[in-house]
């Protein structure tokens, strides 16, 4: 990735970001000379003050500084080819407005001055937002959106299960897996057990075939347990209330299975046609799910990252050493991309089952006492620098060149793993 200095741009432009307006210090390093001023987030006047710098400035590269990584502000300024977008952690600002200002208080433009600032004198250490390919950037958007959704049908189950332990706990026994269409189904026809009490055997079983649960075995014992089932409460107040909340929850659950299928199809299709898919469907564990998610997390420019460090450390997973003293101790990095990070982590738990090597290594750490957590990011780290190699180099990852590699390097964990202890 390029490096920018000062020099390469005609101005520094800090944007202080709100939902209504966006508040502006624009320094001209030609006059050096400073303006204020404050733009309307509708497009029109956003398109409009970018064109009107591209004019100012007779097309010359123009540095802007925000608390932002993406976001309707940044759509809208990605496009404009004259505009180089810098990052800034919103916490680096406001440390640094109370570093120099006793108060401590807020004022917007203020703290487009300070993004100024901050720009001027520590542009090398700063991110600039460099836009993906279409393909890859509108994957890596639905593959958020899907995980989103997911975690929306878990918090939905669980709003569920928790009301239907107030009249009808009995349908959780029935029906292990929740998210599914025979389960949404069966509590929309027959939300409380005296309405499924009155069913007939044959239309329940037709029902179960139906939904293609077609073991007569499993079948005739929910049957039996519905016929025998003896009611929690029969008093209304308890029974109709949740008996509503049920029959609403459960119709949005149903939609939101829905929605994610459509999901899993957009991705599916973006995935499937990308030049670098081989290598991604290469990594033991990765999946269907998890596959694409890799994929979105590397990109397209193989200039994005250097070193297999810069993605450790911008995913999270690269732990924090802190110093002062004699005193040293390593923790959590809490600033990352959480997404990223739950991507990571996920894909090596995942691997554990599928890579022998990774396997090893979970349990040789596993005896030495560590945590699962621990475990797996520790994993984490070191599957991103074989990713990183297979991703730089074009190339699919081969369990087999992998474990010879360990095996002539001496490594202690293919000793453990040859001496059969797991």
């Amino acid at each position: 990735m390029k490096a920018f200095n000062v020099s390469d741009f005609a101005a520094l432009i800090g944007i202080d970001w709100a939902d209504r307006k966006h508040d502006i210090c624009e320094v001209d390093l030609h006059i050096h000379t400073q303006h204020l001023s404050v733009i309307s987030s509708q497009p029109n006047a956003i398109n409009a003050w970018a064109n009107a710098l591209k004019e100012k400035y007779n097309g010359q590269a123009v540095a802007v500084a925000c608390e932002l990584k993406k976001g309707p502000l940044i759509y809208a300024l990605s496009k404009f080819e004259h505009i180089v977008l810098f990052t800034i952690n919103p916490s680096t600002v406001a440390k640094y407005r109370k570093a120099f200002t006793h108060s401590g208080a807020k004022d917007d433009p203020t703290d487009a001055a300070i993004q100024v600032e901050i720009l001027q004198l520590h542009m090398s250490k700063l991110n600039v937002i460099t836009p993906d390919t279409e393909k890859v950037r509108r994957l890596t958007q639905l593959v958020e959106y899907r995980r989103k959704l997911v975690q929306d049908r878990v918090n939905l189950t669980n709003k569920i299960t928790t009301t239907l332990k107030n009249y009808y706990p009995h349908v959780l026994d029935w029906f292990k897996e929740k998210d599914t269409q025979v389960f949404c189904d069966f509590i929309l026809r027959w939300p409380s057990l005296k309405q499924v009490k009155r069913a007939r055997k044959q239309t329940l079983i037709d029902f179960f075939n139906q939904h293609n649960s077609r073991y007569p075995s499993v079948n005739e014992k929910r049957i039996e347990e519905i016929k025998q089932a003896e009611a929690l409460t029969t008093d209304n107040a308890i029974i109709l209330p949740n008996l509503l909340l049920v029959e609403c929850l459960t119709a949005q659950l149903k939609q939101l299975m829905i929605a994610i299928e459509r999901f899993d199809v957009e991705i599916k299709t973006l995935y499937k046609n990308h030049k670098d898919k081989f290598i991604f469907d290469s990594l033991p564990g990765a999946g269907p799910q998890i596959a694409p998610r890799l994929l979105a997390a590397m990109g397209s420019n193989r200039e994005r990252y250097q070193p297999s460090e810069e993605i450790q450390k911008y995913a999270g997973i690269a732990p924090v050493t802190e110093r002062s003293g004699k005193k040293e101790w390593i923790h959590w990095r809490y600033s990352c991309t959480k997404f990223l990070r739950q991507t990571f982590v996920e894909w090596a738990g995942q691997s554990v089952r599928y890579s022998f090597w990774a396997k090893a290594y979970y349990e040789q750490q596993k005896s030495k006492g560590k945590p699962h957590n621990t475990i797996i990011r520790a994993l984490a780290f070191k599957w991103i620098r074989i990713l990183f190699r297979c991703w730089k180099t074009r190339t699919a990852y081969d369990e087999t060149t992998y474990l010879a590699a360990l095996k002539s390097k001496g490594s202690p964990l293919l000793k453990y793993a040859v001496e059969g202890k797991f």
